[in-house]
């Protein structure tokens, strides 16, 4: 273990740019003083975007979730029906999805992600039909969706190579993967929560693999299932190794567990500190990773608005729907208005960002701030779905 007076050496050095080792980040995640590791990690943050250091982004989109059948029966998903649950398990028809597409551009949103379950029946020819469809109907949306576990699954179910899978759907209207089923890659933790899924090995195999073929991604962790802090570090290692390849992790996002309506009973979410360390740590680690983004649905605004002064430089989505995270407790909402006044009030400049993180509209000026009703609305009254069969879903039958 790194004696105190070395920590602080440590933390100098990759406040300063420096790269720091798998063992000095796991010292200083478990035993640096909280407000130096901020301090560290605000100022590789102000250095980063130097000239653009008082601005801090979010993005309105939605999630569309067009199925919750899965058989990959993860531990921690309050979301998704075994296929054999006809009672509990639904898919929307492509009009629907269609619907809720066109909803989300009259509302301001710049992208979609288009998530749900592993289905028994959907292979490359699924997404490729709706992701074209979406494309044609809407091409100012940019679809940021699916992860490497859907291709794993799409590429098994066509019994085509995931190299294949990636590029047939790319180019049907794919823009981006989101870091969809990476929650920990380290196998023992892997192993426990998600036990059914490819390996944390074959997960960035196949992200390494999309971003050789043009296509980039983000990265993201589960936290608090019950996994060490060195799996934690372990986690990031895994990653910051791809990136050195590839360049193609666009940002990282970790996110807390939550607790309910789900299989893994008795086990701790990750405290907020523990979440605030782990932004903290990941903008001092993953030196080669551009954006870190603060989870405030998973942790609340409040301390989505701290995460701005742990190395945080984007708060993520305005969502105008979001079932899965919700489904197992996810509580929080918020609006555009909400967002704004939030990072405002982190001393921060507000920013409605692209997903590849241009600047949209700038907030600079508060008499200015947009009043959007529709938006803040909509997000009020929309239902979470919470996994539940709603009149406008197509209950699946037994095959």
């Amino acid at each position: 273990m790194t004696e105190k007076a070395d920590l602080q050496s440590v933390l100098d050095r990759a406040a300063e740019g420096g790269r720091i080792t798998p063992e000095e980040a796991l010292d200083l995640y478990r035993d640096a003083p909280l407000h130096a590791l901020g301090s560290a990690a605000d100022a590789v943050r102000r250095r980063r975007y130097a000239g653009t250091e008082h601005i801090a982004t979010y993005i309105i989109e939605r999630n569309i979730n067009y199925t919750n059948v899965c058989v990959t029966a993860c531990k921690f998903c309050a979301f998704y029906a075994p296929p054999k649950a006809t009672d509990k398990g639904w898919t929307r028809d492509l009009d629907d999805i269609l619907r809720r597409c066109a909803e989300t551009v009259e509302l301001g949103g710049t992208q979609i992600m288009f998530q749900g379950g592993h289905h028994p029946d959907y292979g490359v020819e699924y997404y490729e039909k709706h992701f074209a469809a979406i494309k044609e109907a809407f091409p100012q949306l940019v679809i940021h969706s699916l992860g490497a576990s859907e291709v794993e699954h799409m590429a098994r179910i066509s019994k085509v190579s995931a190299e294949e899978a990636i590029t047939r759907i790319h180019a049907a209207g794919l823009d981006s993967f989101a870091g969809a089923g990476a929650e920990l890659l380290p196998a023992r933790p892997r192993k426990a929560i998600a036990p059914l899924k490819e390996s944390g090995e074959r997960w960035l195999e196949i992200m390494e693999a999309a971003h050789n073929l043009g296509v980039e991604s983000t990265s993201t962790m589960l936290m608090g299932t019950g996994e060490t802090n060195a799996e934690r570090i372990e986690h990031l290692r895994m990653i910051r190794d791809v990136q050195d390849r590839t360049g193609g992790f666009r940002a990282f996002i970790p996110y807390t567990y939550q607790p309910e309506n789900n299989h893994l009973k008795g086990r701790t979410q990750a405290t907020l500190f523990e979440y605030l360390r782990m932004i903290a740590i990941a903008r001092l680690f993953m030196d080669n990773i551009a954006h870190i983004q603060g989870s405030w649905l998973t942790t609340g605004k409040e301390v989505g608005q701290l995460s701005l002064h742990y190395g945080a430089d984007d708060l993520g989505s305005i969502m105008l729907e979001e079932n899965v995270v919700s489904s197992a407790g996810a509580k929080h909402r918020s609006n555009r208005m909400e967002i704004i006044d939030l990072i405002r009030k982190a001393g921060r400049v507000p920013a409605q960002r692209a997903t590849t993180y241009e600047h949209l509209l700038v907030h600079d000026d508060p008499a200015n701030d947009p009043v959007d009703e529709r938006v803040m609305s909509h997000i009020s009254s929309t239902a979470i779905e919470g996994g539940t069969a709603h009149p406008e879903l197509k209950l699946l039958s037994a095959n």
